[in-house]
């Protein structure tokens, strides 16, 4: 077995629908494993404990046209799969999404990989925001961060603040922002707790509210509560965003 092999979930091509870089083009590797059970999840297949048998790859960029290879995956793969892509459709993508699950969870993995993937385009990657370890080893080879703080209200998760705190120290050193899930149950503390940790490392590190999006596609806040989460944030941050998760109201992967 190739020891830089993973066990991956699908390998495709779409915009990115959440975030700083929202509405650009990006090849999506989605790494299998979670070190994390959100109760509002969206890829639960990627969080299964059970190991996927197969990883599905997109033919042809933003097609859909999906064909399935056995797991794990080696880098030859990815990289013969990128590359083809870039070839037939040149400047197309912004960069290269390392998404899960937890993708931190296959750091030698990464190691290995990233030196390579970053040759080709830039690299982003969508963390859970907790394993900081992992993170101090990848960094040099990372361009874009997207963090996630994982909201006791919303995630079903607590106590997870000094690992945030942590990480994000480490991933300062980058394009970093900040994302947190709100819904209706969101408390004021906990906006007040996310601002204070962000600006402890950096005033001007960016935070996104995600209103949560339900399985009808339904946005789960009121918009005058976003707007009025938005305003505490502006105590303490200099930019703060509201931006839903588009590509699932636009259709896209």
């Amino acid at each position: 077995m190739n020891e830089h092999a993973a066990t991956m979930v699908e390998i495709f091509s779409s915009i990115q629908g959440e975030g700083l870089l929202v509405g650009l083009r990006q090849i999506f590797l989605r790494f299998h494993g979670c070190n994390l059970a959100c109760s509002y999840c969206d890829t639960p297949a990627a969080i299964n404990n059970e190991l996927p048998e197969y990883c599905a790859i997109e033919k042809t960029p933003g097609r859909a046209d999906f064909f399935t290879i056995s797991n794990p995956v080696p880098l030859e793969r990815i990289l013969a799969t990128i590359e083809n892509w870039q070839k037939g459709w040149p400047g197309t993508h912004h960069s290269i999404s390392l998404t899960g699950g937890e993708p931190l969870l296959h750091l030698e993995t990464l190691k290995h990989w990233l030196p390579h993937l970053r040759q080709i385009v830039p690299v982003y990657l969508e963390t859970n925001g907790t394993l900081y370890e992992p993170l101090r080893e990848t960094i040099n080879h990372i361009d874009f961060v997207g963090m996630d703080f994982k909201l006791p209200s919303s995630t079903g998760h607590s106590g997870l603040w000094e690992q945030h705190r942590i990480f994000l120290t480490v991933a300062a050193v980058k394009n970093v922002f900040v994302k947190i899930v709100v819904d209706d149950e969101t408390q004021d503390w906990e906006i007040i707790k996310t601002c204070e940790i962000i600006s402890s490392v950096g005033k001007n590190i960016p935070l996104i509210l995600q209103p949560k999006t339900t399985v009808n596609e339904k946005i789960g806040i009121n918009p005058i509560r976003a707007m009025e989460f938005q305003e505490i944030a502006g105590n303490f941050l200099i930019e703060t965003r509201i931006i839903p998760q588009t590509h699932v109201f636009a259709g896209y992967l």
